[in-house]
């Protein structure tokens, strides 16, 4: 199977920028640095099988070929739809959040 690129979304970069940003501003250095690796690791798998990631809000949400795939080591979910030449990267948000609340954005559309 050929591996397809990952492309986050706009909102997925800046909810990473404020993951990192919190940690940091926590004083946890290795923390943030963690989370990029763990999340780089996500990326890496779901560029390889997108097909792997659970449909568990593509329901609830009306998203149809909606997915997420947890972070190692962190509480964090990435949510993504496979496209034929890519993996659109919608979010990625702490799995304690309200999904549905924080999924409803401008920037998401199918």
């Amino acid at each position: 199977m050929k591996t397809k690129p990952v492309v986050p979304r706009e909102q997925a970069r800046r909810d990473v920028d404020e993951t990192v940003a919190f940690y940091l501003n926590e004083g946890a250095e290795q923390a943030a640095l963690g989370f990029i690796d763990a999340l780089e690791t996500a990326y890496t798998h779901i560029g390889r099988h997108p097909a792997t990631g659970s449909p568990r809000y593509a329901h609830e949400l009306n998203l149809q070929g909606l997915r997420i795939w947890p972070l190692s080591r962190y509480p964090h979910l990435v949510f993504y739809m496979e496209r034929p030449d890519h993996v659109d990267v919608w979010r990625v948000l702490h799995g304690q959040r309200d999904i549905p609340a924080w999924m409803h954005s401008p920037d998401i559309s199918a």
